[in-house]
């Protein structure tokens, strides 16, 4: 694995997550539960795909296990999509 597979990098550029959840209520709490770790900009929801996706700014190098497990707390499930093209 590599920094960018398993980070989100800080930067316009985020990371695109896929979750189970499908009701704006659900999505919203996934949103402030991720809010709450330190360094996270915004979270973006797409409510036009489905399965639902949310993209993650941050300010600081933030793991993907840290963002998986808030998500989890919320009974919910985040698969990161792959890596962009470089």
């Amino acid at each position: 694995m590599s920094l960018i597979n398993e980070n989100v990098i800080p930067g316009n550029h985020g990371k695109v997550f896929s979750t189970n959840a499908k009701s704006i209520h659900d999505l919203e709490k996934i949103r402030a539960k991720i809010l709450e770790l330190k360094g996270v900009k915004n979270v973006l929801l797409d409510l036009e795909v489905f399965p639902r996706e949310f993209t993650i700014h941050t300010s600081k190098l933030i793991t993907i296990n840290e963002i998986e497990e808030k998500v989890l707390a919320t009974g919910f499930h985040a698969i990161q999509k792959n890596a962009f093209e470089l």
